[in-house]
């Protein structure tokens, strides 16, 4: 029987490569419902392709859907829901068996906790959930019954490399199980590997946003290059594999061709290896426990000929040790470090503040703030999230560029 998928964020990039798959295999997918959010354009060539029965997107877009959907000669309308509400519910319908969680940021919560609710298939690529409502999103799976499986090629790489109950043996004590020893959470190192401090002060958001491997949003980009997204991919593999942050290094890995690493305690390390393409790990949650075909290029190990490794330099990069802390003092410390990133780096990408301003500003943010127990209690998370978005913004109109 053909999997209903949902695509929340079908016009961003996990949502291009999503749609790859789904047109490749026909025989096992229907897509049952999309969502976007400014590129309704894209949205409406979605609906020429995929014919989807349900369309969720912002009701200020909704008059020109509909235009560009009668220019573009669309043969039927499908229902539109807006809003946040209309991400909920495509995300818990009934009718869906898998849903793709592909917002970015904190505005990707409340959909995703929806279809965790409700059961769903769930492929995470909205990090920013389990980073802002790790334990909380988790305690419904086990009620649920609902399947959170990684779609963050890191994380992906981890799922593979473990065994496979490992995750019938999850324990309250956060220590390696099953003989794991350690995760290792590979990084590219970003655009700004080798720049100096005096080079870095002088970065544009344009060189932010050229990812030397991967073709990302500007968001995720920014996060790459500052390193925040491998803190923010730390804290995710924290609550995904029950593990301890002092069980999980990460591994600077310029090549991007082994996505992350398991030590066991034989002395074993496996490794998920891979040319630096989405629709690999994608194609692997979609289809788990069974494999399917990808256009993907198949690795050759005789072009790649050389592997480099090396630890992060944490002077450079803050955001990653930010991170750790944040994941260390638990509760809604990673929350708060998220929500004051995600307004910098907007900031950042309005050239409101520098780069490394962005890092300064979490910082700033984090020793402000004082650091509450969620308590399983979604409403702790959120205020906690609105109160950091605004110390960031006090910071910005104090110490940004006017």
């Amino acid at each position: 029987m053909k999997q209903s998928v949902a695509i929340l964020g079908a016009t961003g990039s996990i949502g291009q490569s999503t749609l790859k798959i789904l047109a490749d295999h026909p025989d096992k997918y229907h897509l049952y419902a999309i969502s976007g959010f400014h590129r309704i354009a894209e949205l409406v060539d979605i609906c020429l392709q995929f014919q989807p029965e349900v369309v969720a997107l912002p009701q200020s877009h909704v008059a020109l859907f509909k235009d560009l959907a009668t220019q573009k000669q669309l043969k039927q309308l499908p229902a539109l829901l807006v809003d946040e509400a209309g991400l909920v519910a495509i995300a818990s319908a009934p009718e869906v068996d898998v849903v793709m969680a592909a917002i970015v940021g904190a505005a990707g919560l409340s959909s995703t906790l929806a279809a965790v609710k409700a059961g769903k298939r769930v492929l995470l690529a909205n990090k920013e959930a389990l980073v802002m409502a790790g334990e909380i999103m988790l305690a419904e799976a086990k009620k649920s019954g609902a399947l959170v499986l990684p779609v963050d090629s890191e994380h992906n790489a981890i799922f593979q490399c473990l065994p496979q109950q490992y995750f019938s043996h999850r324990q309250q004590n956060k220590q390696p199980q099953l003989g794991v020893s350690r995760l290792l959470l590979t990084a590219s190192g970003g655009p700004f590997l080798n720049f100096s401090l005096e080079q870095m002060q002088q970065v544009t958001p344009a060189q932010a946003c050229k990812h030397p491997n991967w073709s990302m949003g500007q968001k995720i980009s920014v996060d790459s290059a500052t390193l925040m997204n491998k803190g923010l991919e730390l804290i995710e593999a924290c609550h995904l594999f029950a593990i301890s942050e002092h069980f999980v290094t990460v591994v600077i890995h310029p090549q991007s061709i082994i996505h992350s690493m398991v030590q066991y305690i034989d002395g074993s390390t496996l490794a998920q290896m891979g040319n630096p393409d989405m629709c690999t790990p994608i194609a692997h949650a979609l289809a788990w426990p069974e494999r399917i075909s990808t256009q993907v290029k198949t690795l050759d190990l005789f072009e790649v000929q050389t592997l480099d490794f090396c630890p992060p330099d944490l002077d450079k990069f803050p955001a990653l040790k930010l991170a750790r802390q944040s994941m260390r003092e638990g509760g809604t410390a990673p929350g708060i470090l998220n929500a004051a990133n995600e307004i910098a780096v907007a900031a950042f990408l309005q050239e409101r503040i520098k780069f490394l301003d962005i890092a300064n500003l979490v910082d700033a943010v984090l020793q402000q703030s004082q650091f509450e127990s969620t308590d399983d209690d979604l409403n702790v998370v959120m205020a906690a999230d609105q109160c950091a978005r605004d110390k960031a913004a006090q910071w910005i109109r104090q110490y940004g560029v006017q």
